[in-house]
């Protein structure tokens, strides 16, 4: 039986250290990562090939941590870059080398508005190998029991303590330390998400851009793909390349993508642009369990926005087939939440969110005013798990989205905007009423075709000018206070 050793070999780590530039802090925090990122995979690489090594293996994350002793004088309209009272702060960091704009900003803020430098050191919190190694393509870590050793032995595994969202949530108990959370998430839940996303998606986290689109239905892959070529055929659209499945990426109009062998489980593409901020198109597919799943992983990419595009179950007689809806209110009957997020908090309409929504439908359709009223209408969005909720008993059903003046139904939606509220992530619907269950117009082949020709391509395109305008608006703005709690983490 192989022995729990006592010794442990660490790299060596240099002293914490004070900074007052936050381009330099960040560049100690990919130091550190690096250094300790690069010792787990050479020592599990050598453990691999020679046997376990006499002694435990063990890598720190890097950390940043601030001390204030005075309440912060801040504009009044910021609602983050700054801690809520006096003390001492601190997060874990892992692949500072993605993360390097969203740090800068988000160290320079805390800077700025404190008066007081950033301490940069290793933590207290173990690198789990399987997060280390999965930055290098050369080594895999075998399934449990293939292995000549047990891993747990020798190295650090995945921390479910250290991997929860119970900061995020609200609902964090620190019992054990006088140090407050500096940020949403722990360098092992952002690791964690960033595995799953690669899995899910078969894209790297790397590609994700700030502002990202959700679907529930392929169509709308080959629009957006349409689009991003004639953005890359124009040299003054600023975006850079496109990357399909497998992270097949193309910087001309021309180059042609291959089909893939195997489709992910969320399909997703990226139009990208400097410093991220292009848009990133996702199909989730159908149902509130992959809408969850997936905004669970990106929001750990702190994006700007994320909309949902999709098709939905128009609930009046007074709609018609291709008819918008402009979700102002959600009906939450997803369940996959009620754990995370009650169902009696409510989830607000996002008034810049709104409005950049209402101005692309505008300009796309080209109507205006009470006009556009021909083609779009606002107001509930219920949100169910059951797919064929038409073959149960409607009294109760139909009842409940009648009392709450739901105007559509979808499986995603709500749960979008939930998690969107949930995470401090700017949120909208705007959805593409294909069906009238209630009315008699079901889907069918013949009609969904029609419908899908003349309807997915201005739908998708107001999606992307919904995120133009967004990305126009500045950071602090959009990130407003409505989405945030009575003790808020500093960073965003």
């Amino acid at each position: 039986m192989t022995p729990i050793h006592t010794s442990i070999k660490s790299p060596s780590v240099k002293t914490p250290e004070t900074f007052t530039d936050a381009k330099a802090a960040v560049d100690r925090l990919c130091e550190l990562y690096n250094t300790a990122s690069e010792f787990l995979c050479a020592e599990f690489a050598n453990a691999l090939a020679n046997g376990a090594p006499n002694s435990r293996v063990r890598a720190f994350y890097p950390e940043i941590r601030i001390t204030t002793t005075s309440f912060a004088q801040v504009d009044s309209r910021l609602s983050f870059g700054h801690v809520a009272e006096p003390g001492t702060y601190a997060t874990t960091i892992t692949r500072p080398d993605l993360f390097r704009h969203y740090l800068e900003q988000q160290i320079d803020l805390l800077i700025e508005n404190h008066g007081v430098p950033v301490v940069i050191s290793a933590s207290d919190t173990p690198i789990p190998v399987h997060f280390a190694v999965a930055n290098d393509a050369s080594i895999s870590v075998p399934q449990d029991g293939a292995a000549a050793f047990p891993l747990r032995d020798i190295f650090d595994v995945p921390d479910l303590s250290t991997t929860n969202d119970d900061i995020v949530n609200g609902v964090f108990a620190n019992q054990s330390s006088s140090i407050e959370p500096l940020a949403p998430f722990t360098a092992q839940r952002v690791d964690y998400s960033l595995a799953r996303l690669a899995h899910y998606t078969a894209t790297d986290p790397e590609h994700f851009q700030n502002h990202v689109l959700f679907t529930n239905y392929q169509f709308y892959v080959a629009e957006f793909e349409a689009y991003a070529r004639q953005m890359l055929a124009d040299p003054k659209s600023g975006y850079t390349s496109f990357v399909s499945t497998g992270n097949v990426e193309i910087t001309d109009a021309e180059t042609e993508i291959p089909p893939v062998d195997k489709q992910p489980q969320m399909p997703t593409y990226h139009l990208k642009r400097a410093n991220g901020s292009g848009i990133t198109l996702v199909n989730i597919g159908v149902g509130p369990s992959n809408a969850k799943t997936a905004t669970d992983h990106i929001a750990v990419l702190r994006p700007h926005a994320w909309l949902m595009v999709g098709h939905c179950a128009g609930l009046r007689n007074s709609q018609s087939l291709g008819d918008f809806v402009l979700a102002h209110a959600y009906l939450r009957e997803d369940h996959v939440l009620d754990d995370d997020l009650p169902n009696w908090v409510p989830i607000p309409a996002l008034a810049e969110v709104q409005i950049a929504l209402e101005e692309a439908v505008a300009e796309v359709t080209e109507l205006q005013d009470y006009e556009l009223k021909r083609v779009m209408r606002t107001g509930t969005v219920a949100t169910i798990d059951n797919r064929n909720w038409e073959l149960r008993e409607h009294t109760g059903p139909v009842q409940r989205l009648s009392q709450s003046r739901a105007i559509a139904l979808d499986m995603e939606s709500a749960t979008i905007a939930a998690n969107g509220y949930r995470f401090r992530v700017p949120y909208g619907t705007l959805l593409c009423v294909s069906d009238k269950p209630l009315h008699g117009e079901l889907k069918l082949p013949g009609m969904a075709s029609d419908f899908y020709k003349t309807q997915v391509a201005r739908h998708l395109m107001i999606g992307i000018r919904t995120m133009e305008f967004l990305r126009e608006m500045p950071l602090e703005r959009l990130h407003s206070r409505k989405l945030r709690s009575f003790d808020e983490t500093a960073f965003l």
